[in-house]
């Protein structure tokens, strides 16, 4: 819905692309006084994206709420930029680093937050870092959006004596909730499920291949297996469910006539996949090695290796019911995070 009056508020042309993402340049203005104006230098998305757009739309959501005008530009006057992805050659970005050393040069007082929620261990790369490190060095404050991740980075170059904070991600909570989900029942099979909007391996698509086998042969017995979005084209499933890329209320439609959401993904900054799964009441079944998805897992899940998915799923069907009481005792919360990212806006204006 907040989608909607934010493109309504926009320019009178919305642009669009096949890339599927908005162009918006007149920005989101809140309720009643404003008390600032942020930056942001990457467009939300309007269909299925990775968790970098769903955090942008609700942190608009969110300055919106708490009296701050978002814009994607750096032409007028700023009081905060967030840097949320540096790179030059990023489909949605709404401006660059030059744009934004720029615009610090000829106005010093500009506070800059840089969100980091990437790395090159997560897709093997060797180049991510070192574009970090660089347009770390004129943040302010920097968001890690899991203690793995800031952990991974000091020990490379980020010194904790800097001013940080660690904000793990949350989902839409009018879409993505447990109301009308489907309990386990002994009785019947347990429905395993997982999303993704890349066919990236790193994603964990050899474990999800590896459990479809196990279940066509018989192997694992009474479980299933939902794929949904995308996976490599060499992959054909014997016996999981397939469904295309999707987002939003079809998604948590979908994912709340599951039981149990599973995550092979390998060291993940953090990932906004699992976290949709578990908003809709599914606790989680983890790969160990799944970085910032194992702060998760311990509070509402199962972790596994290669060699332990009989015995990962086995165990969650004889403690299913804690897991999911879990769950919501520590359910995560897209208002709760972009508030949090908020408040960090509002400090860094009150020291300035």
């Amino acid at each position: 819905m907040f989608l909607q009056h934010l493109e309504y508020l926009a320019d009178k042309t919305l642009k669009t692309c096949h890339h599927h993402y908005i162009a918006l340049s007149s920005g989101c203005l809140p309720f009643g006084r404003c008390h600032g104006t942020v930056a942001c230098n990457m467009f939300p998305a309007y269909k299925s994206w990775g968790g970098s757009s769903v955090f942008v739309k609700q942190f608009a959501t969110a300055l919106r709420r708490y009296g701050f005008r978002l814009v994607f530009d750096v032409k007028k006057k700023i009081d905060v930029i967030l840097i949320i992805d540096p790179r030059e050659d990023l489909l949605n970005k709404s401006f660059g680093m030059q744009d934004i050393l720029t615009y610090r040069k000829n106005n010093p007082g500009v506070k800059i937050i840089h969100r980091i929620n990437e790395c090159d261990q997560r897709k093997s790369t060797n180049f991510i870092d070192e574009i970090l490190l660089e347009a770390n060095s004129v943040a302010d404050h920097t968001v890690f959006i899991s203690e793995w991740l800031k952990e991974y980075f000091q020990a490379r170059w980020f010194a904790e004596s800097r001013s940080n904070s660690t904000i793990y991600n949350g989902a839409d909570v009018s879409v993505f909730h447990p109301v009308g989900s489907t309990p386990f029942r002994a009785d019947g099979p347990l429905r395993l499920v997982t999303h993704h909007w890349s066919a990236n391996p790193m994603k964990g698509f050899p474990v999800y291949k590896m459990i479809d086998d196990m279940i066509a042969e018989g192997k694992i017995l009474d479980t299933e297996l939902w794929i949904i979005g995308q996976w490599p084209a060499d992959i054909q499933w014997r016996a999981a469910r397939t469904f295309g890329p999707t987002s939003g209320v079809k998604l948590a439609g979908l994912l709340r006539q599951c039981h149990v959401y599973i995550t092979a993904s390998l060291w993940e900054p953090c990932g906004m996949h699992h976290v949709e799964g578990v908003q809709c009441g599914l606790p989680l079944l983890y790969h160990e090695d799944g970085g910032g998805i194992v702060e998760a897992g311990k509070k509402y899940g199962i972790p596994f290796r290669e060699d332990t998915i009989v015995e990962a799923v086995t165990a969650m069907k004889s403690n299913y019911q804690k897991m999911r009481e879990k769950v919501f005792t520590h359910m995560p919360d897209g208002s709760r995070m972009a508030s949090d990212y908020v408040r960090i806006v509002q400090r860094l204006m009150a020291e300035s």
